[in-house]
């Protein structure tokens, strides 16, 4: 069979792929410990709450009517107006549910927004999407219809007290010309955890701003939904910001819902989109949402469950790693949101793809950090740091982190020993 260039493309195994791969079948045998993939911790509080919605949505007809019906292409109007509602008075942003599109879930919200945006243009030219801090999120890597359409570098690495670093942007080294359509960051970022400071954040509008590009945030795991955030920073978005969301980290990722918040220029052409590829966004994710904004319960349970959880297992994990892993260069990004901590074993004498093999052989999944640094330059090829960082999610139970953890550390010194 002979495929088109698309089908070509896309027909790859990609890292995304892999992970997925890995995750379903993590969750199917007996004993896997899943430290890899991206689903949200099973949060009993959550998972009651959920339940109740469900029940009373279902008394009342609210959910046979949203999965017995299509909503518009843009997503369903009652939630839109809700979030837009709950926006403007809590913000004070200037928005109202034109600015709101719903897609299938974040991963084909940013699909079509980088294919509209980068790769080949009308006029013959190539537009870029920078991704001002790398490492970032594996799932951005395989998503354009041309390939190439990401320019990253690597980021300025501040070192820490108590075996702890953080990544900044390097706007030093930003390549910055006419290639580029957009700048895209994930805030919290996936898949170190790291979260871009309210000064970053504001000096990356300005030059979006300045070239007359869109800034595009990644805010799945951000405030003010599902707020897995740890420090304080302010929500940010006005008409050149394109902000993503999404319900996955609030506990539904099986609803498949994106949210993308911008101007109503790219409002309409997502929801274009969303009719020629899907016709409708799914409509029971944002039911439950809907109700959740009415009752006042979305930024309630936000703030007073959500977040307290992730940011105590976090703490609890590092200090577990810290405890168990004692090669000399070991650091962890200082964990200050998302589900992830990034592990970094300076001068590592293997690639974590190859740790990854051998700790997936004794049934302990991870994420090897390689995947998360493309779009560099080809100066930046031999940066002995890709190969020495994985992601490890931190949300199962202690007693699978905590023999998880164990076989991490025994797997990380044989490969110095040797």
């Amino acid at each position: 069979m002979q495929f088109s260039r698309f089908g070509e493309k896309f027909n790859r195994y990609a890292g995304i792929t892999q992970l997925m791969n890995d995750l379903n079948e993590g969750l199917r045998t007996e004993g896997a410990i899943m430290l890899g993939g991206g689903n949200p911790a099973a949060i009993p509080e959550m998972l009651d709450y959920f339940h109740g919605v469900s029940t009373e949505l279902l008394a009342d007809g609210a959910l046979i009517d949203a999965i017995a019906n299509y909503d518009g292409p843009q997503g369903k109007s009652a939630f839109l107006k809700s979030l837009a509602g709950l926006l403007r008075e809590t913000y004070g942003w200037d928005i109202s549910e034109r600015n709101i599109s719903l897609t299938n879930g974040s991963q084909s919200a940013f699909f079509a927004l980088f294919n509209l945006l980068a790769g080949e243009q009308t006029d013959g030219s190539f537009k870029k999407v920078l991704l001002p801090l790398a490492p970032e999120y594996i799932g951005y890597s395989d998503a354009g219809f041309d390939d190439g359409i990401f320019a990253s570098c690597r980021p300025e690495i501040e070192l820490l007290d108590d075996g702890q670093f953080k990544y900044h942007v390097d706007f030093d080294r930003l390549p910055l010309d006419d290639s580029i359509a957009a700048i895209c960051v994930s805030r919290p970022t996936n898949p170190t955890g790291n979260v871009l400071t309210d000064a970053e954040v504001a000096r990356l509008d300005a030059i979006a701003r300045e070239r007359g590009i869109p800034l595009i945030l990644d805010n799945a795991y951000g405030t003010p939904f599902p707020n897995i955030i740890f420090e304080e920073v302010t929500p940010f978005w006005n008409d050149n910001t394109i902000l993503c969301m999404s319900l996955s980290k609030l506990g539904l990722p099986g609803v498949r819902c994106g949210i993308v918040i911008a101007n109503e220029t790219v409002t309409q052409a997502m929801t274009n989109i969303n009719g020629i590829v899907s016709l409708a966004p799914g409509s029971m994710g944002p039911a439950i949402a809907n109700h959740m904004i009415n009752t006042g319960k979305l930024l309630e349970l936000s703030e007073q469950v959500i977040k307290p959880f992730y940011q105590a297992r976090s703490q609890w994990a590092l200090e577990e790693l810290q405890r168990q892993i004692t090669v000399p260069g070991f650091r962890v990004h200082k964990p200050e949101g998302a589900i992830f901590l990034w592990l970094w074993f300076e001068g590592l004498p293997i690639s974590t793809k190859e740790l990854y093999q051998r700790l997936k052989a004794r049934g302990v999944l991870v994420v090897p950090g390689e995947y998360f640094f493309f779009g560099m330059p080809a100066e930046d090829n031999n940066w002995r740091h890709r190969q020495e960082c994985i992601r490890m999610n931190y949300v199962q139970d202690e007693a699978k982190m905590l023999e998880g953890i164990a076989v991490i550390a025994e797997e990380v010194a044989r490969a110095y020993a040797e």
